[in-house]
């Protein structure tokens, strides 16, 4: 997922680069939502490897 986050924002630095406006918001929007996405599914992760108590790898 974060590999997808990272994609939409090199888009929207590409658009932003040709002047595609319209379209370096949709990117960089989707790439924010992406990004908080992995960011929650890694806590959710963390926490529940924690919470097993088992050591992570």
């Amino acid at each position: 997922m974060l590999s997808w986050a990272l994609t939409f924002f090199i888009v929207a630095i590409i658009a932003a680069v040709l002047g595609f406006t319209t379209a370096v918001g949709a990117a960089a929007s989707i790439a924010k939502v992406l990004f908080f996405i992995f960011l929650v599914l890694t806590l959710v992760a963390l926490v529940a490897g924690a919470l097993r108590g088992r050591p992570p790898v």
